[in-house]
């Protein structure tokens, strides 16, 4: 059990499933936790392949809105808020010195709402025309097993926040979990690889070099709605949802 307590400790961070209770995680542990991300986002694939099976009943609007509720609601909508903030702190007219102390802020401001309704209504209308099941159990996967090397390209912005814990981790062996994509959808995987580490060094610059936490969610959360915009375009094998 003690061996798993990497595994609880992602799937408690990235989201809001039950997991046993493993109290507070060590140093180590939150680096080991990385290498299970791919899985997590596996888990989050499988809710929403549920979700997307159990209301092919509705119209596809609807039903595009169910999943993409449940995507928000299991992931408590940590990316989310993550771009959020990127949002506001990257398209600041600002020196990157200033960015990071915006992404600091909690509050939100104009960039950030715009972005976020821009985001939602372009991921909801991806899941609508019919990417196929599979997309969407592989977009979440995609995600997080392209973002493991970007915690080990890119330096910490941040000392001490959490880009800089979860850094170090043996994330080579954790897109083991990823390896599927592969086969399944290696076109999509690709653009959305290509994506994530285009977005890495143009937030990386525009923070005068390193990212943040909250980059990185906004990285998973981009990917996720490319890899679904490529499997449009490469028809993805799989039922499709409606």
């Amino acid at each position: 059990m003690k061996r798993l307590r990497p595994l609880w400790f992602a799937l408690g961070f990235l989201t809001t499933l039950p997991v046993p209770p493993t109290g507070n995680a060590t140093a180590e542990e939150l680096r080991r936790s990385v290498f299970w991300y791919p899985l997590v986002g596996w888990v989050v694939g499988g809710v929403l392949v549920v979700v997307a099976a159990l209301a092919r009943a509705w119209p596809p609007g609807l039903e595009a809105a169910l999943v993409l509720a449940a995507w928000l609601a299991v992931t408590g909508m940590l990316h989310l808020d993550g771009l959020l903030d990127s949002a506001d702190a990257l398209f600041a007219p600002r020196p990157p010195g200033e960015r990071l102390k915006i992404l600091a802020d909690v509050h939100h401001g104009s960039f950030a709402l715009g972005v976020g309704a821009v985001f939602l209504i372009l991921k909801w209308q991806a899941i609508a025309a019919g990417p196929g099941l599979w997309a969407l159990a592989l977009a979440p996967v995609a995600a997080r097993a392209w973002i493991l090397p970007l915690l080990g390209l890119f330096r910490p912005a941040r000392p001490g926040g959490l880009g800089a814990g979860v850094r170090g981790g043996s994330w080579g062996w954790g897109l083991l979990f990823a390896a599927p994509l592969a086969l399944l959808a290696p076109g999509p995987a690709v653009v959305a690889g290509a994506w994530a580490l285009g977005f890495a060094l143009w937030a990386s610059r525009r923070l005068g070099g390193g990212l943040t936490g909250d980059v990185y969610g906004a990285a998973v959360e981009t990917t996720e709605l490319v890899f679904l915009l490529a499997a449009l375009l490469w028809k993805v094998p799989g039922p499709t949802p409606g």
